[in-house]
């Protein structure tokens, strides 16, 4: 073998060598993935810490989408959907609870929307919850049947909410479901989850994608008597409220006249993306708010929107 043959094998060997090396990264960084989401290695989000004593309620800047993060006075969140699922979308999620950095997390899908709820499978992925509470109308898309798996990958207690159902805080604070009923339903958007919150004499309702035909049901029922949705030590008052996240994105066939004078809120919290394509939040949405005196806050003009509730009251600043 003549010495130019001898290096042209050792420069193949080496080649061979490089080659296999690069093989074995890849299979080393795919595998680290496989079991280490990427997204557990972004940057917290920097936020305020939150105060002793306070409740804070962060609706986030999703997108055309909702996900509401409720932060307990004891250190545990309700995240209230999720947002699309998006690249964007789930790195601000994921960022944003890393930045608050929760003991334990609660998951409630509203509904079976993709909007509301396909975020939740990378907050399982990175976070996992002690409980997540799906809708009492599931879908079939392949983005809920991923979230399902995610869900029973994390292993977690699984349950739903409807009326009357509670999640209650030892610091006192408390989350009664107002809708839908337990049975016979069969509309996604009518069967989503209203959730009544309260701390402190502070009284939030989250409508998620109700339309104005629930909230006319609901106001009949509440004509019998405002203690309707009462359960049991957990009073439900929904006259004159402080805070109310609009249902469905400020649609003009959500918050109906007459329920907004119901509620009366103090204060409003749309959540809807920049120059989505369905035009929300509706005008007539905004000139009912305003006709009952609301303070509108909505995440497309203002990003994160944040609510401290402490001393029965409540503050609004931006995250």
């Amino acid at each position: 073998m003549t010495a130019r043959q001898a290096e042209r094998r050792r420069a193949a060997r080496m080649r061979g060598l490089r080659g296999l090396l690069v093989v074995l990264v890849a299979c080393a960084v795919g595998l680290f993935f496989l079991i280490v989401p990427f997204r557990a290695l972004l940057p917290a989000r920097a936020l305020p810490p939150r105060g002793e004593g306070e409740m804070r309620l962060h609706f986030l800047s999703v997108g055309q989408g909702d996900c509401t993060i409720v932060e307990f006075p004891d250190g545990d969140a309700l995240v209230v959907d999720g947002g699309d699922g998006s690249f964007a979308a789930n790195d601000a999620l994921v960022r944003y609870l890393k930045g608050l950095d929760v003991s334990s997390l609660t998951l409630i899908a509203t509904h079976a929307d993709a909007d509301h709820y396909a975020g939740l499978t990378e907050v399982l992925r990175v976070f996992g919850a002690e409980q997540v509470y799906l809708p009492v109308i599931a879908s079939s898309e392949s983005a809920y049947r991923r979230f399902l798996d995610a869900v029973e990958q994390e292993g977690c207690r699984v349950d739903t909410l409807v009326r009357y159902d509670v999640i209650a805080r030892p610091s006192g604070a408390y989350a009664v479901c107002i809708s839908p009923h337990a049975a016979g339903e069969t509309d996604e958007n009518e069967a989503s989850v209203a959730l009544f919150l309260y701390y402190e004499g502070v009284r939030i309702l989250l409508s998620s994608d109700m339309s104005a035909v629930r909230e006319r049901a609901l106001l009949a029922e509440l004509s019998l008597t405002d203690a309707i949705f009462d359960s049991g030590e957990y009073a439900v008052r929904l006259r004159d409220i402080d805070l109310l996240k609009v249902a469905h994105h400020g649609s003009a066939g959500a918050s109906c006249a007459e329920w907004l004078t119901y509620l009366s809120p103090a204060t409003a919290v749309i959540s809807c993306g920049a120059g989505n394509s369905y035009r929300h939040p509706s005008q007539d949405t905004l000139a009912r708010l305003a006709q009952v005196g609301a303070d509108v806050y909505r995440t497309d003009a203002c990003g994160n929107v944040l609510v401290t509730v402490s001393g029965g009251g409540m503050t609004v600043t931006f995250a």
